[in-house]
């Protein structure tokens, strides 16, 4: 469950701010879809995919998948009203002592997504699902 919470704030806090939207959900929710596709360790076929941010956050509390990290680079829980960055900024090669399992944003959005979804929604966890 833990590693759920972790892979689902950084998959989160990844695509909100800086990814394009196509509608907004709410001024302070943000957008109800996401588009999601890793700028710094590009896949070598990329594979862009659309999140229903609108529909998790009916479902989900913010700190689910939300959350920052301390100077040391230890995982902060969200705070409500907490500035999101995009998951990308942590999640990327070039970021030192990151675990291998998250080091890229693809791995840590398919570590939070896919985990969720065979729990939760096992027909939603098929790659066609999310990329289109």
């Amino acid at each position: 469950m833990k590693k759920l919470i972790v892979c689902g704030a950084l998959l989160a806090m990844c695509c909100t701010p800086c990814l394009l939207t196509t509608a907004l959900a709410d001024e302070n929710k943000g957008p109800a879809d996401i588009l999601l596709q890793s700028t710094i360790d590009p896949a070598k076929k990329p594979k862009p995919s659309v999140f229903p941010h609108g529909a998790h956050q009916s479902r989900l509390e913010c700190k689910t998948c939300h959350h920052s990290k301390s100077e040391e680079g230890k995982r902060i829980s969200y705070v409500d009203g907490q500035k999101i960055e995009k998951c990308e900024t942590c999640h990327n090669t070039k970021v030192a002592d990151m675990p291998e399992t998250l080091n890229t944003f693809k791995k840590a959005a398919h570590a939070l997504c896919q985990d969720c979804h065979k729990k939760n929604k096992p027909e939603l966890a098929k790659c066609s699902v999310c990329h289109k």
